[in-house]
């Protein structure tokens, strides 16, 4: 964590609009609104892109997202 390119990223102000955003885009319902909520806090901090095995991260246009377990 002392690495300088090493940040921790939360709630922004506006997270409630994002999130709506980003729900209503994914079309969002149930359990997935915790990966709705973790989208749109990336996308708020200009995350672009997230690495995970989690297929519904996909759902969110806003992210691109790259399954570390697959080769490409």
């Amino acid at each position: 964590m002392r690495s300088p390119s090493f940040g921790f990223i939360g709630e922004a102000a506006g997270h409630w609009q994002s999130l709506r955003s980003v729900a209503t885009a994914g079309k969002v319902a149930g359990a997935v609104i915790h990966d709705a909520k973790v989208a749109a806090i990336c996308v708020d901090h200009g995350v672009r892109e997230i690495w995970s095995a989690d297929r519904d991260f996909g759902r969110f246009p806003e992210l691109k997202v790259v399954n570390p377990l697959v080769r490409s």
